[in-house]
């Protein structure tokens, strides 16, 4: 998901967005990763997209009773042929509470899916998350709340 910016205000823009998320400095950006899971053994079937998207969304953030898929914090999910995946997610805040257990939450929980080798999950600034990011179960949970 990328917006088109025009080379002449991409400065404004990024400072824009890092005033917004009250950080001074791109180089201010905690920087998180977190790793889990092991090689798949040689032609072992790699899991399913859906499995992977499953076990994603038994991790809930703590403070919002909604799992992190649904809260629009993963922007992408990239699986390798071997099984191995990279996800990149995202945070409500650079200063979330919760930012170093998160990405190892994710990371733990979809290596226990059958069929996913090892797996990266990287935290990512850009696009910065905002409420429309929210899935519609998620927004209806919201509103209950």
């Amino acid at each position: 998901m990328t917006d088109d910016v025009s080379v002449d205000n991409s400065d404004d823009i990024e400072a824009q967005l890092l005033q917004a998320m009250s950080v001074d400095d791109s180089e201010q950006l905690p920087v998180y990763k977190a790793y889990a899971g092991k090689k798949l053994e040689e032609n072992t079937e790699k899991a399913k997209m859906l499995d992977i998207i499953e076990a994603i969304k038994t991790v809930f953030d703590p403070e919002i009773p909604i799992n992190v898929y649904d809260l629009g914090l993963i922007y992408k999910i990239n699986q390798n042929d071997d099984g191995n995946l990279h996800i990149d997610m995202s945070l409500t805040a650079p200063a979330c509470p919760v930012a170093g257990i998160l990405p190892q939450q994710v990371a733990d929980a979809v290596s226990q899916t059958k069929g996913v080798g090892e797996v990266e999950v990287e935290v990512v600034w850009e696009p910065v998350w905002t409420l429309e990011r929210l899935s519609e179960e998620a927004r209806m949970m919201l509103e209950m709340i």
